[in-house]
């Protein structure tokens, strides 16, 4: 394959074939990190919907997604919503218990999950699953705890790179491509 996602190696494709549940921090992955207050004080955020797509498409192909974030935000219910997101876990300072609990209902391993983060709060979370993801725009430290990095950027479609990623491991890309044409 030559373009987008060529030349990937082995052993990422091999993590990536074995995936059965995304789980996506929020700040800084779903969204550029940037965060936006209105006079009021309430919080605000902005989706990419490249990202919104690509996690829609991954639930599609039978590929659970999650959200794993420290903060609380309305917004993030609403497009967790929207999005048809069953698994939500805002509020989170322990994201590795978290997602080590949500496999556990799920009746996966650690290596069926991937973790895509951006910032030293994620780590522990990257640390359990089998295919860690770091965002373009990652701490430093995070991007050598990864299997891989993004071309993009969090909020920039980060998170839609990461589920292409999937679905073409997972030999679903050439339907997906089918599906819009």
């Amino acid at each position: 394959m030559t373009g987008y996602l060529a030349d990937l190696p082995a052993d990422l494709l091999a993590r990536a074939t074995r995936i059965r549940l995304a789980a996506f921090d929020v700040d800084g992955t779903l969204t550029d990190g940037r965060l936006h207050y209105a006079e009021d004080g309430r919080e605000t955020k902005v989706f990419h919907v490249h990202d919104g797509l690509g996690l829609k498409r991954l639930q599609a192909n039978g590929i659970e997604v999650a959200i794993v974030t420290a903060r609380i935000s309305h917004a993030v219910t609403l497009r967790a919503e929207e999005l048809g997101i069953a698994h939500v876990y805002q509020g989170q300072g322990d994201k590795r218990t978290c997602l080590g609990d949500l496999l556990d209902a799920l009746n996966l391993q650690p290596e069926q999950a991937a973790f895509v983060g951006d910032d030293l709060p994620d780590l522990p979370a990257m640390g359990l699953a089998g295919l860690a993801v770091a965002t373009a725009n990652a701490h430093p430290w995070v991007v050598e705890r990864a299997h891989w990095q993004t071309t993009r950027r969090g909020g920039e479609g980060a998170a839609r790179e990461v589920s292409d990623l999937l679905l073409l491991a997972q030999d679903k890309a050439d339907a997906e491509r089918e599906r819009w044409r």
